[in-house]
Parts: structure tokens; sequence; C-alpha cells
């Protein structure tokens, strides 16, 4: 490349030939005939001349001599351009050096951007993402701007940071307007035409997201081997403002990929989890949803996760401990086999963050942990304790 740019300067300076048209954008399946004009001066013979194209060399047949220093060349159905900077097309003489060049950019317009979507962290900023139209593909190079205004009386402006290394995302880090809607559109053009998405409409309150949460803590729940409590601090980059959080969980085994979801936490900033798994690590993530942040009824937007927290639940008493009263065990098992259904039950509500769920599966697991007393005895005060809880109300 050095050496050709070295040749093209030299071509240049001393007015060796020139290539006609010069750096022409065409549409895929056009077809392309060029000249290549030699300085008399020089005397170089158009026959003793060739075409190279992106450094192959083209069959002579493709060739016609139009006078004794004019030479020219025809390309049948371009396709699409190899490079995005344009395909070199280059006139050589019978010794190979570069006479001239020309760069032809074979391509497609583009599309209309689509899937515009935009979201603000912590009211801060503005970041915008799409996607190109169709496929995506122009084989040339495509420009495209992220414009917006105040949706009255604003001034048009256009995004500048597309530094995040995505194309199709830019970032505005200040000077934004709250409590007044913005209309925001992409414009994509290149050598062949230009496109423009559809134009969106929306106020920062209503697309705010926010940092993860902060301090999350998981810890075990006493010597209970199939709970752990996650606790979690209120994200403080929004602590000035007027909004009623949502939150979720998801936990995973250490050794698993697949993330277990809980979805109904609400506002609150702790949580039980229930029924896992005896002496396993989980690893624990929370995510906030600031919804209705000044007033907005909009439904706000998910932030990323949390940094992974990893616990471990404690090891089950009965796989470490050893039994030799096999009438007791005896007992125990009749005993867990008539409460399967009910308990099956309480273990899947468990799952979220009921607290009447929760509060009868931790006596259960207590029960069972500590207890030696008799099936009947057992049986006897649990259900005792269940008609209190589910006792009908008189009226």
């Amino acid at each position: 490349l050095i050496c050709i740019l070295f040749h093209l300067f030299y071509v240049h300076l001393f007015k060796v030939a020139t290539i006609y048209p010069q750096d022409p954008a065409l549409s895929i399946g056009s077809s392309l005939t060029a000249t290549c004009s030699v300085n008399p001066d020089h005397g170089v013979h158009a026959g003793s001349l060739y075409w190279t194209l992106n450094g192959k060399r083209l069959p002579s047949s493709t060739y016609s001599i139009l006078s004794p220093t004019v030479i020219s060349v025809t390309l049948p159905r371009l396709s699409g351009s190899r490079q995005r900077s344009g395909d070199n097309l280059v006139c050589h003489n019978s010794g190979g050096h570069v006479l001239a060049g020309s760069c032809i950019y074979v391509g497609m317009p583009p599309e209309k951007p689509v899937n515009l979507t935009c979201w603000s962290r912590n009211t801060k900023d503005l970041t915008c993402r799409w996607a190109p139209g169709g496929q995506g593909e122009t084989f040339i190079k495509t420009k495209y701007t992220l414009k917006y205004k105040l949706r009255w009386y604003g001034r048009e402006k256009e995004c500048e940071d597309y530094s995040a290394g995505d194309p199709y995302t830019c970032y505005i880090p200040r000077d934004l307007a709250l409590f007044t809607p913005y209309e925001i559109w992409v414009e994509a053009s290149n050598q062949l035409g230009t496109a423009t998405s559809d134009v969106i409409y929306l106020d920062i309150l209503d697309v705010v997201t926010t940092d993860p949460p902060t301090d999350v803590t998981v810890s075990r729940v006493g010597d209970l081997e199939d709970q752990l409590t996650v606790r979690w601090g209120t994200p403080p980059a929004l602590k000035d403002f007027l909004f009623q959080a949502k939150y979720q969980i998801r936990y995973r085994l250490e050794e698993s990929s697949d993330w277990k979801v809980v979805h109904d936490v609400g506002n609150q900033t702790s949580c039980r989890l229930a029924g896992l798994q005896p002496g396993t690590v989980y690893f624990v993530q929370v995510r906030c949803n600031p919804v209705g942040i000044l007033g907005s009824r909009k439904a706000g937007i998910w932030s990323d996760w949390s940094h992974p927290t990893a616990a471990s639940t404690p090891h089950s008493e009965r796989l470490l401990t050893g039994s030799c009263d096999s009438k007791v065990g005896q007992q125990n098992s009749t005993l867990r086999r008539d409460l399967k259904q009910f308990f099956g039950w309480l273990r899947k509500h468990a799952y979220g963050c009921s607290g009447m769920s929760i509060k009868l599966y931790d006596q259960w697991r207590v029960w069972l942990q500590k207890s030696h007393k008799t099936r009947n005895q057992v049986g006897k005060e649990l259900f005792i304790h269940i008609l209190l809880v589910f006792e009908p109300n008189p009226h």
C-alpha cells in the first residue's frame, strides 16, 4: 500500500496519466468503462499498458485501444466492493509501474434505520441505539448520524460521541432538558443515497435506568440448610429523586450457567431464597428498575445486574449424622410421605419473598432438623399450627 501511494504521488507530481471516471460510486450489478490517458510527452504507447483491480491483473480481452495514448477497460456486472474504502483500479506501464489509479465504490444506498431506542442513566445523559435497515450491508462506507431536538421549539442538534465501539450507538453526555419531550431520529447516508428512520418522541424521565444495586450481601439463615438471605442498597445516584424502585434477583449454582429469576421482589431491599440445595455454593445478582421517577407514568428500564456475590448453604445434618434408631427413621419417613402434598405446595411458593409461606417453611425445616419427637407428636403440633394460620375469617 505504501509503495502504491508513493507511485501515485509520483504520478500526480509529474502527471504521467489520468483515469476517468475518478472514484465513481456505482450500484451493484452496474457496468463500468474506464479510460487511462497517458501524457504524450512520456512516449508511452497505450498498447503497452495493462489494468489491475485490487492487485489482480485484468484479462486483455476487457481492454480497448482508443488511441495511441488512451486505453480503456470494461468491467461488467460489478459485485459489491470488497472493502469499504473502495476497490483499487490501477493503470500500469509494461514494467509494472503505476501510472494512475482510481477507487471504485460499488454498493447499495442505505435503507431506513430501524429499532431506535434510547435510555438515560440517572437522568444525567442519553444513549441511543439502532439497527441498520434491511440486511445492513451496503458494501461501501455508510455514515449514521443521530439527530435530536426539543419537540416544539428546539434547535436541531447532532450527537457527536460514537466512541462506544458500536457504529449504531451514540452517547449524549450532558445538557438535556427534563419534563420536555424530545424528537430523535437517525439519518444514514453514503455516496449512493440517504435514508431517515422514523422519529421517536420521548421524555428523559420516561427512559431512566440506574446503576446496579450496591452493597449486595448474601448470608445464611441460621442453620437452615436450604435458605439464604439477600440484602442490598438502593441506587445512590437517585437518592434525591422521588421514585418507586422495583427489584429482581437471580441466582445459580456455582457449576451451572442457568439462572433462576425471582420476579416478584417488589420495592423491598432484602429477600429470602428458599428451596435451595444444602451444602451448595450459589451466585446471586440483583438489578433495579426506577419506576415512576418524578411522577413519570412509564415503566422504567432495568439496570444491569450487580456483580455476582457468592455464598453457600449449610450442609444438611441428616447427611452428616448417622442414626442407629431405625424406628425413628421410619417414623420420620412416614411423616414426610403423609405431608408431601402439602409441603410440595409450600416449597413452590417459598421461592418468592412471601412472608407467610416462608414463615411456615422455616418452622417445618427447623422441626425436621432439630426434632426427635415421634410421628404423632410432630404431626399433632403441625396440624394445630396450620389450623391457626389458616383459621377462616368469622365474617
